[in-house]
C-alpha cells in the first residue's frame, strides 16, 4: 500500500517568509492606537454616552473586520487579486454612489460621506484610497510592459478613472479626501514614471474649479481665513486648533499621564477622531511624540524595503502606494493638530476612531505583507523551473525604481 502525503500549494515555510518585523510594526501601531483611543475617549464617552468604552468597542469591532481584510489581502495570491480588481473597483464606485441615496446615506454637518452599517458607519472615500492604488498599480504594470512605439501605450484610462473618483468624492462634500486621493494618484504616476502631460488640461480646468469650490462654500473660506489669522475666530473655526496646540504644549517632555489632561478630555472637539494625536501628545509628552514617529518611520522603511525587493511591478507599485497613503495621511493629520496645516477631516491611521479608516488601513497592510513574500515565492518558482528545464529561466527585473 502506497503512502500518500498532503503537500499544500504554498508550504508553511513560504508564509514564514513574510516580513515578521513589518507585521510586528503593524501590531504595535494598532495596539498603541487602541490604547490611545481608550485614554482619550473614555471620559467623553462616559459623560455623553454613559459608556466609557463606547468608542473602543466600536473600534475593536471595526478592527476585527479590518483584520479579516488583512488576512485576505495577505494570503490571497496577487494574481487572483488582479483578477478580482474590476469587481473591487466597481464595488468601491458603487459604495460611493450609495452616499447619495436617502435612507442609506448618513449625513453629518451637511456632508453625506457615509453609509449606514449594522455597527458603524462606513466612508467609501476611505476605501477609494486603497482601490485607486491597486488599480493604478495594475494599470501601470501593463503600461510599463509596452514599448514607447506601441500606439496602445497611453495613460488616459488611468487619468480618467482618477478624475471620476475624485469628482464623486468632491460631490460628497469631502474636499480634503478628494484632494488627498488626487495627490496619491499623482504619486503613483511619478513612481511608474508615466507621462504627466495628460494632467495639463485637467490642471488648467481643475485649478479654477478647486478655487471655485472653496469660494462657494462659506465654511471652507472661513477655515482658510482662520488658518491665515490664528488670533481671530478663537471661539469658532480656530477653537479646535488652538485647544489641540495647548494640549500638545501642556504635555511637556514626559506628558501629563494617563487620564490626567483636562485639555484633552474636555476642551478638544473630536479628540477621539481627527485630533487624537493631541491627546496622545498631552498624555505622553515629547517622549511619546518621538516614540510615535520612530514607529511610523520604522513602518515606512520596512514597507519601502519590501517594495524594492518585489520582483514584479504590480506588487512594488501597490506597496509604495499603500505606504504613501499611510505615511502622508499621518503627516497631514499631525500637521493639522499642530497648526501647520488648515483644518481637514483626514484621520490618523491606526489611531483615529472610525471604522472606515482602520478597516482600509489594515487591508493595505495585508497587501504589503503579501508583497513581502513575493520575492520568496518567485524564487521558489524559479528554482523549480531551473530544475525542470535544465536551468534556463529568465528572471524578472527587480530594478523597477531605477
Amino acid at each position: 500500500m502506497s503512502e500518500y502525503k498532503f503537500i499544500p500549494e504554498h508550504s508553511v515555510d513560504s508564509y514564514r517568509k513574510s516580513d515578521m518585523s513589518f507585521i510586528i510594526s503593524v501590531i504595535l501601531m494598532w495596539g498603541i492606537g487602541i490604547f490611545t483611543l481608550l485614554v482619550c475617549s473614555s471620559s467623553y464617552a462616559a459623560a455623553t454616552l454613559n459608556d466609557s468604552l463606547y468608542f473602543v468597542k466600536r473600534q475593536l469591532i471595526a478592527s476585527s473586520v479590518g483584520f479579516i481584510g488583512l488576512l485576505f489581502f495577505a494570503v490571497c495570491p496577487l494574481d487572483k487579486q488582479r483578477k478580482l480588481l474590476p469587481v473591487i473597483v466597481f464595488a468601491a464606485f458603487g459604495l460611493c454612489l450609495l452616499t447619495f441615496i436617502p435612507g442609506i446615506q448618513y449625513e453629518r454637518n451637511g456632508a453625506h460621506r457615509w453609509i449606514k452599517m449594522p455597527f458603524f458607519t462606513f466612508q467609501p472615500s476611505e476605501l477609494v484610497k486603497f482601490v485607486i492604488v491597486i488599480y493604478l498599480a495594475n494599470y501601470f504594470d501593463k503600461y510599463c510592459r509596452k514599448s514607447d512605439d506601441d500606439e496602445d501605450k497611453t495613460v488616459s484610462p488611468a487619468v480618467v478613472s482618477l478624475v471620476i473618483f475624485v469628482t464623486v468624492i468632491f460631490m460628497q462634500k469631502d474636499f480634503s479626501t478628494g484632494l488627498f486621493v488626487l495627490f496619491i494618484g499623482l504619486i503613483m504616476f511619478y513612481i511608474a514614471k508615466a507621462k504627466m502631460l495628460w494632467f495639463v488640461p485637467f490642471c488648467i480646468l481643475g485649478i479654477p474649479a478647486v478655487i471655485l469650490m472653496i469660494l462657494t462654500e462659506e465654511y471652507r473660506v472661513n477655515r482658510i481665513a482662520a488658518f491665515l489669522n490664528p488670533d481671530e475666530f478663537v471661539q469658532s473655526y480656530n477653537f479646535q486648533s488652538l485647544a489641540s496646540k495647548r494640549a500638545v504644549s501642556t504635555g511637556g517632555i514626559w506628558g501629563q499621564g494617563i487620564g490626567e489632561g483636562l485639555e484633552r478630555l474636555n476642551n478638544i472637539p473630536e479628540v477621539q477622531s481627527d485630533y487624537i494625536f493631541a491627546g496622545w501628545a498631552e498624555a505622553m509628552g515629547f517622549i511619546g511624540v518621538i516614540l510615535y514617529f520612530v514607529l511610523l518611520i520604522y513602518f515606512v522603511i520596512k514597507a519601502v524595503k519590501i517594495a524594492l525587493r518585489c520582483p514584479d511591478r504590480f506588487s512594488a507599485f501597490g506597496t509604495m502606494g499603500c505606504v504613501a497613503v499611510i505615511f502622508f495621511q499621518s503627516l497631514m493629520n499631525v500637521g493639522v493638530v499642530c497648526g501647520i496645516l488648515p483644518t481637514t477631516g483626514i484621520p490618523l491611521p491606526f489611531f483615529s476612531s472610525g471604522g472606515s479608516s482602520i478597516i482600509v488601513t489594515l487591508c493595505m497592510c495585508g497587501f504589503i505583507i503579501n508583497a513581502s513574500r513575493c520575492d520568496y515565492d518567485t524564487l521558489t518558482v524559479e528554482n523549480n523551473v531551473n530544475q525542470g528545464l535544465g536551468g534556463k529561466f529568465e528572471s524578472l527585473d527587480i530594478s523597477i525604481f531605477k
